[in-house]
């Protein structure tokens, strides 16, 4: 196993029972008014062993101010406290999943052990709505997990600031890539911040694009899309943005599944964006 972007639930099951596979169950619902859902769902069905890692509570920190955004990173010590319930090691193979309807929370997951170092870490392509539909193994409960241990500090070099974002606002389209829904980018409504429309000079790439009944689509269509969109520019000059630095991480699993690695993260995005509001908005196309 060296699965660092997607995995099939047909790779997957054949290796059920390896010693260093571990699973993680990151299902949740962005818009669910009941954050708990996700973690109930695990207990009444999982895939073997999974353990769960929550949004709110594992995969952010909301103690941090608003201007780091609606869903700002966790603290590394919090994040390896959390591997270490999960059962995560240097050596693991991990494989993250939500429920199947585009991976969200999951691509959070695994960008967030990336900036620990950790490559062998990857997604559940079709998520746990494929797992159930091809009548593959779940179980029930909480799972007894093995204790891990892991050391390090994220990698913040791969992080985009604000500072950085106002830096290259005078910057011609093409290096700020937002994954909100169009009608969200383009202002017309706005569900969950202050401000409706998105940052000026940001093009708009739906992260909902990267996927075709219920996968993400294939690497060469994927590739081919994101190039458009770069207008030459090299991937590691690109940085993604979104609502709260949630579904921007979907984007930069496509882009790194279509070999277009390096690209990095506004993680405060939009909410974080315009918690100041002094900074300017555009709307439209």
């Amino acid at each position: 196993m060296n699965w660092t972007t997607l995995v099939s639930a047909e790779d997957l099951v054949a290796a059920l029972g390896r010693p260093d596979l571990v699973i993680v169950d990151c299902r949740h619902v962005l818009a669910n008014a009941d954050p708990g859902a996700g973690e109930r769902a695990w207990r009444e069905s999982h895939l073997p062993g999974a353990g769960h890692a929550h949004l709110d509570r594992d995969l952010s920190d909301h103690r941090k101010p608003a201007s780091l955004g609606r869903h700002p990173l966790p603290e590394a010590a919090d994040f390896r406290a959390l591997l270490a319930r999960l059962g995560v090691t240097p050596g693991s193979q991990v494989v993250a999943y939500d429920a199947g309807d585009g991976a969200m929370a999951a691509a959070r997951f695994w960008w967030l052990l990336r900036l620990l170092g950790h490559r062998r870490v990857a997604v559940l392509d079709g998520g746990f709505s494929r797992w159930r539909t091809l009548g593959l193994p779940l179980e029930t409960g909480e799972p007894t997990l093995h204790a891990g241990h892991y050391e390090g500090e994220f990698d913040l070099a791969q992080v985009a600031g604000t500072d950085e974002v106002l830096s290259r606002l005078p910057t011609a389209p093409g290096w700020l890539l937002d994954a909100r829904a169009r009608e969200r980018f383009r202002g017309e409504v706005e569900p969950l911040d202050p401000v409706a429309g998105h940052i000026p000079g940001a093009l708009n790439r739906p992260y909902g694009e990267n996927m075709e009944q219920g996968v993400f689509r294939d690497p060469a269509q994927l590739r081919a899309d994101f190039e458009a969109l770069l207008q030459g520019r090299a991937p590691d000059g690109i940085v993604l943005s979104c609502g709260s630095g949630v579904t921007a991480c979907h984007n930069l699993l496509a882009m790194e599944h279509a070999g277009l690695s390096g690209a990095r993260i506004y993680a405060p995005s939009w909410s974080g964006w315009v918690s100041q509001p002094a900074r300017p908005v555009a709307t439209g196309d």
